[in-house]
């Protein structure tokens, strides 16, 4: 099979991201516009070089401020990716293409958020409903957390998984955020008895199935392979990219699909190892979307590091664990103990895992796959080193 053209042509070369919090007084375009700044002194370019810009549809920060207020040149590109945290790898992926077809030079993408500080997109009430949210919200399935609620009891039902394995990944996740000083959860502890002894928020799922509820921003600049080597700090280099969309799938809620079990990852998952030299068994670190526990076992499985209905027991002997594990995942603390803004963090952190700078370095780490959300329209990256 002939490589792609897209392997290794570009790469993340600058990466910075604001203070998270629950509450952040600045607004999202403030937020935004200095990340994308301080990512880009990062990389030891000018704001006026920047011609690309890629963003998630949802974002309300647009390339039209983002461009004037920071000091940008002409752009020559610019994108957004819908299905929000199923696009944040997307905008990296749009933002490597665009470097290598020459279509621009110096690409940003970025997230800002204020979601701490609300309200809830889904206590809206007034309008129609678009499909399928309306054959499933009149009947309970209000919130996000209550969809993947419905998946979690299929999957525990089929597979036998339990939630001692979802708790394995939030004490994971808790354990890596207690490392890394930035994390909102960096100086709060999480014990097995807490986890279950915490309230429901749609059973099977618990509180701290739940990812957090954060304002902060997150910003990446990509440039093309040659120009990397001459920037500060290592290049991650844009090994393989792919985003999925399988037939039949509806966003968040695939109960409709043949297998409500297979994904969005799996589509993804097909594309970004064949346009990849390396398989699952070569990656050293991940870091995978995790806006709720049970998304990481459908991926640990939709991107082949376990069999079908393994991935409770994959989960098992702190195996996802810094130190411990044959696959650390989230190692900067993820959505669910760092902070949560669509996933774009977990791009960051896989970037630092390149740089050999994480809180929680994995020893020699040379690969990183950042996946984002599963159970959405989805997208995913591998950086090498």
């Amino acid at each position: 099979m002939p490589k792609s053209p897209l392997q290794d042509a570009a790469a993340i070369v600058g990466i910075a991201q604001s203070e998270f919090a629950k509450h952040l007084e600045p607004s999202e375009q403030e937020l935004a516009a200095k990340v994308v700044v301080e990512a880009l002194f990062d990389a030891g370019i000018d704001p006026s070089e920047v011609d690309a810009m890629c963003s998630l549809s949802m974002e309300s920060t647009e390339e039209v401020a983002i461009a004037s207020n920071i000091g940008a040149g002409d752009l020559t590109f610019f994108s957004q990716v819908g299905y929000g945290g199923g696009g944040g790898c997307a905008t990296v992926g749009h933002c490597a293409m665009a470097v290598a077809t020459g279509q621009a030079t110096v690409a940003v993408a970025w997230r800002a958020r204020k979601r701490g500080s609300g309200p809830r997109p889904w206590a809206k009430t007034s309008g129609e409903l678009a499909i399928p949210g309306r054959w499933t919200r009149p009947f309970g399935l209000i919130r996000p957390v209550d969809e993947i609620a419905m998946l979690t009891r299929r999957y525990m039902h089929t597979y036998g998984a339990t939630r001692e394995h979802l708790a394995n990944v939030a004490i994971a996740a808790r354990f890596h955020a207690n490392r890394n000083p930035k994390a909102t959860m960096h100086d709060r502890t999480l014990t097995r008895d807490e986890y279950f002894s915490s309230r429901w928020i749609s059973e099977p799922l618990c509180l701290f199935d739940n990812c957090l509820e954060s304002d902060g921003a997150v910003a990446v600049v990509v440039v093309s392979a040659d120009r990397a080597k001459d920037c500060r700090n290592k290049p991650a280099y844009v090994h393989s990219f792919a985003q999925g969309l399988p037939r039949q799938s509806q966003s968040m809620v695939n109960f409709f699909c043949d297998d409500p079990l297979k994904g969005p990852a799996w589509a993804c998952a097909r594309k970004l190892w064949a346009n990849a030299e390396i398989g699952p068994q070569d990656v050293d670190v991940a870091q995978i979307y995790d806006a709720f526990t049970p998304l990481v076992l459908l991926s640990l499985e939709g991107y082949g590091f376990c069999p079908r209905g393994e991935a409770g027991g994959f989960t098992e002997d702190r195996n996802l664990e810094w130190g411990v594990g044959r696959l650390p995942i989230n190692t900067s603390g993820g959505s669910l103990s760092e902070a949560y803004v669509h996933g774009f963090n977990l791009i960051t952190e896989g970037v630092r895992q390149i740089r050999s700078t994480s809180t929680s370095q994995v020893e020699g780490a040379k690969t990183c796959l950042v996946t984002s959300g599963e159970g959405v329209p989805t997208s995913a990256i591998l950086l090498r080193g």
